[in-house]
């Protein structure tokens, strides 16, 4: 039973990358999913969900216009699309799938009860 996490990478700010989220061993698609990152000595901080069909999607402030979220349930896969990336967008990103099928609360993490094990995210500036 897990979440794989990948596709983190170092890049320059202004670039682009994709994370992908794999599913196995878990019921994938009939749950919202989402991702958070977390900085040493922070907390982890929620980045964006998706409902369990897609319909609907949510976004910290900090990244609304910069980052999409999508997900395809045949694959039991999520992607987090990052664009016009900041050095402020350095850290490990999480996948994680929501314990409850419904969207309450979908930016806490005690939300989530399966999490990926992490894909780290670095961004020169």
């Amino acid at each position: 039973v897990q979440l794989q996490a990948c596709g983190g990478g170092l890049v320059q700010a202004g670039d682009s990358l994709r994370l992908s989220c794999a599913a196995s061993g878990l019921t994938f698609s009939s749950y919202p999913m989402a991702w958070f990152r977390q900085d040493p000595g922070k907390e982890r901080e929620f980045v964006a969900a998706i409902s369990r069909t897609g319909e609907r999607t949510y976004f910290a402030d900090s990244v609304k216009g910069r980052f999409t979220i999508s997900r395809n349930n045949a694959k039991n896969t999520g992607f987090l699309q990052m664009n016009d990336l900041k050095p402020g967008d350095t850290a490990v990103y999480y996948c994680a799938r929501k314990a409850s099928r419904y969207n309450n609360d979908i930016d806490y993490a005690r939300q989530y009860d399966y999490w990926g094990q992490g894909t780290q995210v670095t961004v020169s500036s």
